[in-house]
């Protein structure tokens, strides 16, 4: 009895984790945010898109 409630543990524990890595941003992170930012004009002709970053990021910037 006592080696099946470890297995029973040790399952809940496996699946707890595969479960967490499979959805990296479950906790409400947002894929992308800035945290070091230019002060200088990027050349246009560098530019291929501009996004804003998540809403709930700590700084709003663009990417």
């Amino acid at each position: 009895m006592k080696m099946s409630c470890v297995c029973l543990v040790l399952g809940l524990v496996l699946l707890m984790t595969v479960s967490s890595d499979a959805t990296p941003h479950a906790s409400g992170q947002p894929d992308m945010c800035c945290f070091n930012f230019v002060r200088f004009n990027v050349p246009k002709e560098n530019i291929e898109k501009i996004e804003p970053t998540n809403s709930n990021c700590p700084q709003s910037g663009y990417v």
